[in-house]
């Protein structure tokens, strides 16, 4: 059942706990780490999607819900098809990784946990040609591509440009990063 925390006398700030998560399910959903293998490098595979908790366009991961007796892995390989027509292969799994309560890293600011799902996705598959992506009515999402090794300061330029950087890419751009700096 969804509650309401009502912060201050003001009542500013609401969180809500979802109810997404499937019975028998550790995850509510995934974040999926999409890798497009290109010739001139890796990319990271990026959308853009209008979320009105922060009233702006954020820049994400592909990412979704679980379906009931889905795994992360199935889950992953399902919505990167849905939300983007591309078709990839899982090589990793994260650990469950949990957005606190009344934590803001989140757009959709909401009490949710996720495994981040690591795909590869080989470019010179046909299926990976003629892209068709299988949206719900409500979403409407725009996809694209940033080369991996540039993916930290095109995430400035994104945030410049007015966009809201999403957590996750945030997070995976001060990764890359910090291993570029101290050369790990």
């Amino acid at each position: 059942m969804p509650t309401t925390d009502l912060l201050s006398s003001d009542a500013k700030v609401i969180s809500t706990e979802p109810l997404t998560r499937p019975k028998g399910s550790p995850i509510d959903g995934v974040g999926i780490v999409a890798i497009l293998q290109r010739p001139s490098g890796p990319e990271l595979l990026l959308q853009k999607q209008f979320r009105p908790p922060v009233d702006k366009v954020v820049i994400e991961v592909p990412a979704g819900l679980v379906d009931a007796g889905e795994t992360a892995a199935e889950g992953a390989v399902r919505e990167l098809r849905e939300e983007t027509g591309y078709h990839g292969v899982v090589s990793e799994v994260s650990p469950i990784m949990f957005n606190g309560k009344r934590s803001r890293t989140n757009p959709g600011f909401c009490n949710t946990n996720l495994n981040m799902v690591h795909v590869n996705v080989d470019m010179a598959l046909p299926e990976n040609q003629n892209l068709k992506t299988e949206l719900e009515e409500n979403e409407f999402i725009e996809v694209f591509s940033l080369p991996l090794r540039e993916l930290y300061a095109q995430c400035k330029k994104l945030e410049d440009e007015g966009y809201a950087i999403d957590a996750r890419v945030g997070t995976l751009a001060e990764g890359i990063e910090l291993a570029k700096r101290w050369t790990l």
